[in-house]
Protein backbone atom coordinates (compact mmCIF):
# COMPACT_ATOMS: atom_id res chain seq x y z
CA UNK A 1 0.00 0.00 0.00
CA UNK A 2 2.85 2.38 0.84
CA UNK A 3 4.56 1.62 -2.50
CA UNK A 4 1.31 2.29 -4.35
CA UNK A 5 0.87 5.63 -2.55
CA UNK A 6 4.44 6.64 -3.39
CA UNK A 7 3.87 5.75 -7.05
CA UNK A 8 0.71 7.85 -7.18
CA UNK A 9 2.42 10.79 -5.49
CA UNK A 10 5.24 10.65 -8.05
CA UNK A 11 2.64 10.77 -10.84
CA UNK A 12 0.97 13.77 -9.20
CA UNK A 13 4.38 15.42 -8.92
CA UNK A 14 5.02 15.00 -12.66
CA UNK A 15 1.59 16.48 -13.52
CA UNK A 16 2.07 19.46 -11.19
CA UNK A 17 5.56 20.02 -12.60
CA UNK A 18 4.21 19.97 -16.16
CA UNK A 19 1.47 22.48 -15.31
CA UNK A 20 3.98 24.75 -13.58
CA UNK A 21 6.08 24.71 -16.76
CA UNK A 22 3.07 25.94 -18.72
CA UNK A 23 2.55 28.85 -16.34
CA UNK A 24 6.28 29.67 -16.27
CA UNK A 25 6.24 29.80 -20.06
CA UNK A 26 3.24 32.15 -20.04
CA UNK A 27 4.98 34.37 -17.49
CA UNK A 28 8.28 34.25 -19.41
CA UNK A 29 6.65 35.35 -22.66
CA UNK A 30 3.84 37.60 -21.47
CA UNK A 31 5.11 38.85 -18.07
CA UNK A 32 1.91 37.70 -16.34
CA UNK A 33 2.20 38.18 -12.57
CA UNK A 34 -0.70 35.80 -11.81
CA UNK A 35 0.86 33.04 -13.93
CA UNK A 36 4.17 33.80 -12.18
CA UNK A 37 2.67 33.17 -8.73
CA UNK A 38 0.82 30.01 -9.78
CA UNK A 39 3.97 28.59 -11.41
CA UNK A 40 6.07 29.30 -8.32
CA UNK A 41 3.65 27.69 -5.85
CA UNK A 42 3.17 24.62 -8.04
CA UNK A 43 6.94 24.27 -8.34
CA UNK A 44 7.33 24.76 -4.59
CA UNK A 45 4.82 21.93 -4.01
CA UNK A 46 6.83 19.68 -6.33
CA UNK A 47 10.06 20.61 -4.53
CA UNK A 48 8.47 19.86 -1.14
CA UNK A 49 7.28 16.43 -2.32
CA UNK A 50 10.68 15.67 -3.84
CA UNK A 51 12.46 16.71 -0.65
CA UNK A 52 10.21 14.51 1.50
CA UNK A 53 10.85 11.52 -0.81
CA UNK A 54 14.58 12.22 -0.77
CA UNK A 55 14.74 12.37 3.04
CA UNK A 56 12.65 9.20 3.39
CA UNK A 57 14.96 7.40 0.96
CA UNK A 58 18.05 8.52 2.90
CA UNK A 59 16.49 7.34 6.17
CA UNK A 60 15.53 3.98 4.61
CA UNK A 61 18.88 3.26 2.92
CA UNK A 62 21.07 5.06 5.51
CA UNK A 63 23.16 6.64 2.75
CA UNK A 64 23.11 9.53 0.31
CA UNK A 65 21.27 8.57 -2.91
CA UNK A 66 23.94 9.08 -5.56
CA UNK A 67 25.51 5.64 -5.94
CA UNK A 68 23.44 4.48 -8.92
CA UNK A 69 22.33 6.16 -12.15
CA UNK A 70 18.70 5.85 -11.04
CA UNK A 71 19.42 7.64 -7.76
CA UNK A 72 21.65 10.22 -9.43
CA UNK A 73 18.90 11.22 -11.88
CA UNK A 74 16.50 11.93 -9.00
CA UNK A 75 19.05 13.93 -7.04
CA UNK A 76 19.99 15.89 -10.17
CA UNK A 77 16.32 16.74 -10.80
CA UNK A 78 15.97 17.86 -7.17
CA UNK A 79 19.02 20.12 -7.53
CA UNK A 80 17.57 21.67 -10.72
CA UNK A 81 14.33 22.57 -8.93
CA UNK A 82 16.18 23.84 -5.86
CA UNK A 83 18.42 26.05 -7.99
CA UNK A 84 15.48 27.41 -9.99
CA UNK A 85 13.63 28.32 -6.76
CA UNK A 86 16.74 30.06 -5.40
CA UNK A 87 17.09 32.06 -8.64
CA UNK A 88 13.38 32.84 -8.55
CA UNK A 89 13.56 34.23 -5.01
CA UNK A 90 16.91 36.02 -5.18
CA UNK A 91 17.50 37.29 -8.72
CA UNK A 92 14.00 37.00 -10.23
CA UNK A 93 15.46 36.02 -13.60
CA UNK A 94 12.83 34.10 -15.57
CA UNK A 95 14.84 32.86 -18.57
CA UNK A 96 17.27 30.65 -16.57
CA UNK A 97 14.43 29.56 -14.26
CA UNK A 98 12.27 28.39 -17.17
CA UNK A 99 15.02 26.42 -18.90
CA UNK A 100 16.29 24.92 -15.64
CA UNK A 101 12.77 23.66 -15.03
CA UNK A 102 12.53 22.17 -18.52
CA UNK A 103 15.70 20.18 -17.78
CA UNK A 104 14.43 19.24 -14.32
CA UNK A 105 11.09 18.10 -15.74
CA UNK A 106 12.82 15.87 -18.30
CA UNK A 107 14.87 14.16 -15.60
CA UNK A 108 12.03 13.76 -13.10
CA UNK A 109 9.95 12.18 -15.89
CA UNK A 110 12.81 9.82 -16.75
CA UNK A 111 13.11 8.85 -13.07
CA UNK A 112 9.38 8.36 -12.48
CA UNK A 113 8.77 6.28 -15.59
CA UNK A 114 12.17 4.62 -16.02
CA UNK A 115 12.19 0.87 -16.84
CA UNK A 116 13.67 0.05 -13.42
CA UNK A 117 10.88 2.02 -11.73
CA UNK A 118 8.22 0.27 -13.81
CA UNK A 119 9.65 -3.12 -12.81
CA UNK A 120 9.75 -2.24 -9.10
CA UNK A 121 6.30 -0.69 -9.03
CA UNK A 122 3.36 -2.85 -7.89
CA UNK A 123 1.32 -1.23 -10.68
CA UNK A 124 3.96 -1.19 -13.41
CA UNK A 125 1.63 -1.74 -16.37
CA UNK A 126 -0.89 0.73 -14.98
CA UNK A 127 1.89 3.26 -14.52
CA UNK A 128 2.77 2.96 -18.21
CA UNK A 129 -0.87 3.36 -19.21
CA UNK A 130 -1.21 6.44 -17.04
CA UNK A 131 1.95 7.95 -18.52
CA UNK A 132 0.35 7.50 -21.94
CA UNK A 133 -2.89 9.10 -20.71
CA UNK A 134 -1.02 12.13 -19.30
CA UNK A 135 0.94 12.46 -22.57
CA UNK A 136 -2.25 12.36 -24.67
CA UNK A 137 -4.02 14.81 -22.32
CA UNK A 138 -1.27 17.42 -22.70
CA UNK A 139 -1.21 16.83 -26.47
CA UNK A 140 -4.98 17.40 -26.73
CA UNK A 141 -4.71 20.55 -24.60
CA UNK A 142 -2.11 21.87 -27.06
CA UNK A 143 -4.43 21.06 -29.99
CA UNK A 144 -7.27 22.91 -28.24
CA UNK A 145 -5.05 25.98 -27.78
CA UNK A 146 -3.94 25.89 -31.43
CA UNK A 147 -7.58 25.48 -32.51
CA UNK A 148 -8.43 28.60 -30.53
CA UNK A 149 -5.61 30.49 -32.27
CA UNK A 150 -7.09 29.37 -35.61
CA UNK A 151 -10.52 30.71 -34.59
CA UNK A 152 -9.03 34.07 -33.62
CA UNK A 153 -6.96 34.26 -36.82
CA UNK A 154 -10.02 33.49 -38.95
CA UNK A 155 -12.01 36.15 -37.10
CA UNK A 156 -9.18 38.61 -37.66
CA UNK A 157 -9.18 38.01 -41.42
CA UNK A 158 -12.97 38.33 -41.61
CA UNK A 159 -12.99 41.53 -39.55
CA UNK A 160 -10.15 43.01 -41.59
CA UNK A 161 -12.02 42.29 -44.82
CA UNK A 162 -15.26 43.81 -43.49
CA UNK A 163 -13.53 46.96 -42.28
CA UNK A 164 -11.55 47.34 -45.51
CA UNK A 165 -14.72 47.12 -47.61
CA UNK A 166 -16.62 49.29 -45.09
CA UNK A 167 -19.36 46.68 -44.72
CA UNK A 168 -19.57 46.98 -40.96
CA UNK A 169 -23.14 46.87 -39.61
CA UNK A 170 -24.83 46.63 -36.21
CA UNK A 171 -25.05 42.86 -36.70
CA UNK A 172 -21.29 42.66 -36.15
CA UNK A 173 -21.36 44.80 -33.02
CA UNK A 174 -20.66 41.86 -30.69
CA UNK A 175 -17.58 40.72 -32.56
CA UNK A 176 -14.17 41.42 -30.98
CA UNK A 177 -11.89 44.14 -32.31
CA UNK A 178 -8.85 43.48 -34.50
CA UNK A 179 -6.60 44.14 -31.52
CA UNK A 180 -8.52 41.64 -29.35
CA UNK A 181 -8.37 38.89 -31.98
CA UNK A 182 -4.64 39.46 -32.54
CA UNK A 183 -4.04 39.27 -28.80
CA UNK A 184 -6.20 36.12 -28.66
CA UNK A 185 -3.97 34.46 -31.28
CA UNK A 186 -0.88 35.21 -29.23
CA UNK A 187 -2.31 34.09 -25.89
CA UNK A 188 -3.51 30.84 -27.47
CA UNK A 189 -0.10 29.81 -28.77
CA UNK A 190 1.61 30.97 -25.57
CA UNK A 191 -0.49 28.28 -23.85
CA UNK A 192 -0.25 25.73 -26.67
CA UNK A 193 3.54 25.70 -27.04
CA UNK A 194 4.38 24.52 -23.47
CA UNK A 195 1.51 22.00 -23.52
CA UNK A 196 2.99 20.50 -26.70
CA UNK A 197 6.52 20.56 -25.23
CA UNK A 198 5.43 18.72 -22.07
CA UNK A 199 3.46 16.23 -24.18
CA UNK A 200 6.52 15.49 -26.32
CA UNK A 201 8.75 14.90 -23.28
CA UNK A 202 6.21 12.50 -21.74
CA UNK A 203 5.52 10.79 -25.06
CA UNK A 204 9.19 10.16 -25.78
CA UNK A 205 9.64 8.63 -22.33
CA UNK A 206 6.59 6.38 -22.84
CA UNK A 207 7.86 5.24 -26.25
CA UNK A 208 11.34 4.56 -24.89
CA UNK A 209 9.99 2.39 -22.06
CA UNK A 210 7.18 0.66 -23.97
CA UNK A 211 8.54 0.02 -27.48
CA UNK A 212 11.32 -2.48 -28.09
CA UNK A 213 12.74 -0.88 -31.24
CA UNK A 214 11.90 2.77 -30.66
CA UNK A 215 13.23 5.33 -33.14
CA UNK A 216 12.96 9.11 -33.22
CA UNK A 217 12.57 8.86 -37.00
CA UNK A 218 8.78 8.67 -36.82
CA UNK A 219 6.32 10.78 -38.83
CA UNK A 220 4.26 11.86 -35.80
CA UNK A 221 7.29 12.73 -33.67
CA UNK A 222 8.97 14.72 -36.44
CA UNK A 223 5.67 16.46 -37.24
CA UNK A 224 5.18 17.44 -33.59
CA UNK A 225 8.66 18.94 -33.36
CA UNK A 226 8.02 20.83 -36.62
CA UNK A 227 4.80 22.24 -35.12
CA UNK A 228 6.66 23.27 -31.98
CA UNK A 229 9.21 25.10 -34.12
CA UNK A 230 6.61 26.79 -36.36
CA UNK A 231 4.48 28.11 -33.51
CA UNK A 232 7.60 29.20 -31.63
CA UNK A 233 8.80 30.99 -34.77
CA UNK A 234 5.42 32.71 -35.20
CA UNK A 235 5.58 33.99 -31.64
CA UNK A 236 9.22 35.06 -32.01
CA UNK A 237 8.44 37.06 -35.17
CA UNK A 238 5.42 38.61 -33.45
CA UNK A 239 7.48 39.72 -30.46
CA UNK A 240 10.15 41.17 -32.76
CA UNK A 241 7.48 43.15 -34.60
CA UNK A 242 8.33 41.62 -37.99
CA UNK A 243 5.06 39.67 -38.32
CA UNK A 244 1.79 41.52 -37.75
CA UNK A 245 -1.72 41.97 -39.04
CA UNK A 246 -2.99 39.72 -41.82
CA UNK A 247 0.42 38.07 -42.31
CA UNK A 248 0.40 37.01 -38.66
CA UNK A 249 -3.19 35.73 -38.98
CA UNK A 250 -2.41 33.74 -42.15
CA UNK A 251 0.59 32.23 -40.36
CA UNK A 252 -1.77 30.84 -37.72
CA UNK A 253 -4.14 29.49 -40.38
CA UNK A 254 -1.35 27.64 -42.22
CA UNK A 255 0.13 26.36 -38.94
CA UNK A 256 -3.25 24.94 -37.92
CA UNK A 257 -3.53 23.13 -41.24
CA UNK A 258 -0.24 21.43 -40.34
CA UNK A 259 -1.75 20.54 -36.92
CA UNK A 260 -4.61 18.76 -38.71
CA UNK A 261 -2.22 16.98 -41.09
CA UNK A 262 -0.04 15.85 -38.19
CA UNK A 263 -3.04 14.74 -36.14
CA UNK A 264 -4.76 12.66 -38.82
CA UNK A 265 -2.18 11.71 -41.46
CA UNK A 266 0.76 11.61 -39.03
CA UNK A 267 -1.13 9.22 -36.73
CA UNK A 268 -1.85 6.84 -39.62
CA UNK A 269 1.73 6.86 -40.93
CA UNK A 270 3.31 6.57 -37.48
CA UNK A 271 4.75 3.23 -36.39
CA UNK A 272 3.19 3.42 -32.92
CA UNK A 273 0.49 6.15 -32.96
CA UNK A 274 -2.55 4.07 -33.80
CA UNK A 275 -5.44 6.53 -33.78
CA UNK A 276 -8.02 5.43 -36.36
Amino acid sequence: MADLTMTRLHEVMVILYGISLVFYFIDYLDKDSKAHRIAFWLLSTVWLLQTVFLVLYIVETKRFPILTLFEGIYFYAWLMITLSIVLHLTYRVMVPVFFLNVIGFIFITIHTFAPVQIERSPVGETLLSELLIIHITFAILSYVAFSLSFVFSTLYLILFRLLKKKKWTKQFGKLPSLDQTEKGMTISIVAGIPFLLVSLILGLQWAYVSINEFSLIDVKIIGSFVLLFIYGYLFYRRQKGTLQGTSYAWGHVYAFLLVLINFFLGSRLSEFHFWY
